[in-house]
């Protein structure tokens, strides 16, 4: 096994991930750790062991190119290495000036959100939001929408009862705001009701649209978008998966053979039947449904070759 094929084995080893992630963890400790008074004598230390860190991360960033045998292109066709590249590289900025020594610190904090590009369910989560993001800008949208005519209403209505709360559109939309986050406003309320007896129709009204039918339009979105995800990871990881071949299956035993002929079945059954909710793939899936029915008195009478071939001889 050669050096190269060491270092790749290594980048893709469990123990260099919870390596990375102590690393991270520590780096996230340190930084908490430097606005303690208390801990002030020690910060000679802080500092020795933020470069030790800045170090390992150089390192580990320069085994996770070696993994990719040194090409750059593949490198950074994944995002995930670009954000680790830009958050490595901001930790090696040197600043010689005083006033900017608070900001390379608060930019330094950004390591902690490497901890993303680690774990994997992080990424998940994180794509399913960018995934997202066309969406909930329409959400967004209609949030404004709403924002704006409440706010209007409120301003000609209510801008002489509290010129601060309703004296404009901006002041009334930043009531409605407070009022959406539910932060003292029956006390916003009650100031307009002593006027307007109907302003409870108003108040509520606008708490059912901005509040409760947004936050459930919002995790509808989301649940809907991270399902997609999920299904499009698990496609990419089926189509990864190595496909059982007569050769590798030599061997093996009769149940272990059947075992992986279902296996193949149910993967490819999967495949047509999320095709087959697919308008635009419809019309395929049906031909691939009928071919899979069709490969399954294929695969039955495979199954009886192998028990036959199994029982002349027990190596093949």
């Amino acid at each position: 096994m050669s050096t190269l094929d060491r270092i790749v084995a290594l980048r893709f080893s469990k123990g260099f991930e919870t390596f990375v992630i102590a690393i991270i963890t520590i780096s996230a400790l340190l930084a908490g750790a430097k606005t303690i008074d208390s801990l002030a004598p020690y910060r000679v230390y802080f500092v020795w062991t933020d470069l030790l860190i800045t170090i390992l991360f150089c390192t580990e960033l320069l085994i996770r190119f070696t993994g990719y045998k040194f090409s750059f292109i593949q490198f950074f066709r994944d995002p995930w290495n670009v954000f680790d590249t830009l958050v490595v590289a901001i930790s090696l900025i040197p600043v010689s000036d005083s006033d900017l020594v608070v900001v390379t610190r608060l930019l330094r904090l950004f390591r902690v959100l490497r901890m993303i590009s680690i774990l994997p369910d992080l990424r998940y989560l994180i794509s399913a939001f960018i995934a997202s993001l066309s969406r909930l800008f329409n959400i967004g949208l209609l949030l404004f929408i709403i924002f704006y005519m409440y706010g209007v209403i409120g301003s000609t209505m209510f801008g002489e009862i509290n010129p601060f709360l309703w004296g404009d559109i901006g002041s009334s939309m930043l009531t409605l705001f407070q009022v959406m986050t539910f932060e003292d406003w029956s006390d916003v309320m009650y100031e307009v009701q002593a006027v307007y007896w109907w302003a409870w129709i108003f108040f509520i009204s606008f708490i059912f649209f901005a509040a409760f039918a947004f936050l459930n339009m919002l995790i509808g979105v989301m649940v809907s978008v991270m399902d997609e995800t999920k299904d499009a990871i698990d496609a990419e990881n089926r189509k990864s998966e190595p496909v059982p071949t007569s050769e590798s299956l030599r061997g093996e035993s009769l149940d272990v053979k059947v075992d992986v002929l279902i296996d193949q079945v149910a993967k490819l059954q999967e495949v047509v039947q999320h095709n087959l909710m697919d308008k635009d793939n419809f019309q395929e899936a049906k031909t691939q449904r009928e071919m899979l029915l069709a490969g399954l008195e294929v695969i039955s009478s495979k199954v009886e070759s192998i028990g036959r071939d199994e029982k002349e001889d027990p190596q093949r």
